[in-house]
């Protein structure tokens, strides 16, 4: 009798700290997907404002064969271009 609680506590123990792993990657996963600031996939550069109040900022754009450009963004996900042509973008302390 005493093994079997013992067995059946162990296991429980284990459901808890599975549960809780699977419960951490679940909330992780959409932040990683889509993180704040300047990101790139495999083929596209993108900047993702990441706000609560609404704002539009103003984001410099780094050309890799170009000008580098300004350029106005409202909250979320922003495409600029193909990962090949954009080096980086960062916020540069103004809104729009």
């Amino acid at each position: 009798m005493r093994v079997r609680r013992t067995v059946i506590n162990a296991l429980g123990s284990a459901a808890l700290v599975l549960g809780s792993l699977g419960a951490m990657t679940a909330t992780a996963s959409p932040a990683a997907a889509d993180p704040c600031g300047f990101y790139e996939t495999g083929s596209d550069a993108y900047y993702n404002h990441c706000t609560s109040d609404g704002s539009r900022v103003v984001i410099k754009v780094e050309v890799a064969w170009g000008s580098d450009y300004e350029r106005c963004v409202a909250p979320g996900k922003t495409w600029l271009g193909s990962a090949d042509k954009i080096q980086g973008a960062h916020y540069v302390n103004r809104t729009c």
